[in-house]
């Protein structure tokens, strides 16, 4: 991929790209968070203040990759994370993005509010697929929700905990989307001026929540993107319904948007295998910490494993999170940003740009394995995210 490194080398290049071949309502779905997006902001400058020192004089080494977790070996230290409407951001979306974490050996993860059913995606799975759960107000549905991820292949089971009510989304709610999108003639307008993104959405037709379909009647008004049919159904979970999904679920287990060193000992307590730090990239509340910030402070308080999200745009980010208690990360614009620039090869592209990178920060800190990562400081000088030893 040695053209595609000298042209698009960075995560900025293929965003800079697919926002070129996207229609605006779709990009503003993707790249907005919530309020005045202070929170998203927030993830980057603080990703930006956490340091790594150096070493030299180490001799030459090819740095090892592979990490541990939830009692497997990964060949690498990230994987593709949920998001809703996967679809909607390309044609296929989830097809593609599965079919790549297989063929890296990273997980996947299938959002409940995707295009694409447990069942549509089956025959792509690689050997650890991830679905998540936005949590159903009816037991049947859960019931019958759990079996048909665990029948099409899902190893994993996610509950995200960060989204009691819906957020507000402004940038996303001026585009004009709805969900299921109905092509206005505004929208219409924008699709005509991306003709690859129309012709490749035209072979499939446009995107629906698959999963969803079974349990809710189809509406003549489309809703709202920020209560859209899967708000409908869901509800807001507490301690008990942890709990319920526990006992339910044959597999590991993960809650998703924690932040509060309180509620990752709670989630130790219930038995939760392990712990997705994140503040949905802003999305979901603007007056949250960054995530990097939060994490240190989680690792603290449980030795449960940590997933870490939010904000991350390249390997030393990986690199900065991993040093700071997380145990792996998870990316989800950034694969959405590949497909868009791309097609299916800018998904490979990006895992290979991130491992390169990886490699090339690792040398500089003389890091042979993931293990030897140093402590992490302040670049501004502040308290040190993590208590030196």
């Amino acid at each position: 991929m040695t053209d595609l490194h000298a042209k698009y080398p960075a995560i900025s290049d293929l965003r800079k790209r697919a926002r070129k071949r996207m229609p605006h309502f779709v990009w503003e779905y993707l790249d907005s968070a919530t309020g005045i997006e202070a929170t998203k902001h927030r993830n980057r400058t603080g990703l930006d203040r956490v340091g790594l020192m150096p070493s030299v004089l180490h001799g030459e080494f090819d740095p090892d990759l592979a990490t541990s977790f939830l009692g497997r070996v990964y060949p690498l230290p990230f994987g593709i994370a949920p998001l809703g409407m996967s679809g909607l951001m390309w044609a296929d979306s989830e097809g593609h993005l599965a079919r790549a974490a297989a063929r890296a050996g990273i997980p996947y993860a299938l959002s409940t509010v995707a295009t694409q059913s447990p069942e549509d995606l089956a025959p792509h799975l690689g050997s650890d697929a991830w679905f998540q759960m936005y949590p159903p107000r009816d037991e049947a549905i859960r019931i019958d929700m759990l079996a048909r991820a665990k029948s099409a292949g899902f190893s994993t089971l996610i509950l995200t905990v960060d989204v009691p009510v819906a957020s507000r989304r402004e940038r996303q709610t001026r585009s004009g989307l709805t969900l299921p999108p109905r092509l206005t003639p505004r929208l219409m307008a924008q699709v005509m001026t991306r003709p690859a993104w129309a012709l490749a959405m035209a072979k499939r037709g446009m995107p629906r929540m698959r999963t969803l379909e079974k349990y809710a009647p189809e509406t003549a008004t489309a809703l709202s993107s920020t209560a859209h049919v899967g708000y409908l159904l869901r509800t807001a979970p507490d301690w008990e319904y942890v709990h319920w999904l526990r006992d339910a679920w044959e597999g590991s287990f993960i809650l998703k948007g924690v932040l509060r060193p309180q509620d990752a000992q709670k989630a130790q307590s219930a038995g939760v295998d392990a712990l997705w730090v994140s503040n949905h990239a802003g999305r979901q509340f603007d007056g949250a910490p960054a995530s990097i910030d939060a994490l240190p402070k989680v690792r603290a308080a449980t030795d449960l494993p940590l997933i870490f999200d939010s904000g991350i745009e390249g390997g030393l980010d990986i690199l900065r999170a991993l040093a700071s208690g997380a145990n792996f990360v998870m990316l989800g614009r950034a694969f959405h940003y590949a497909l868009a620039a791309l097609g299916p090869k800018g998904i490979d592209h990006l895992v290979d740009m991130l491992s390169k990178d990886l490699i090339a920060n690792m040398g500089q800190l003389g890091a042979r394995t993931l293990r030897d990562l140093p402590t992490p400081f302040r670049l501004d000088g502040g308290d040190p995210p993590f208590a030196l030893t």
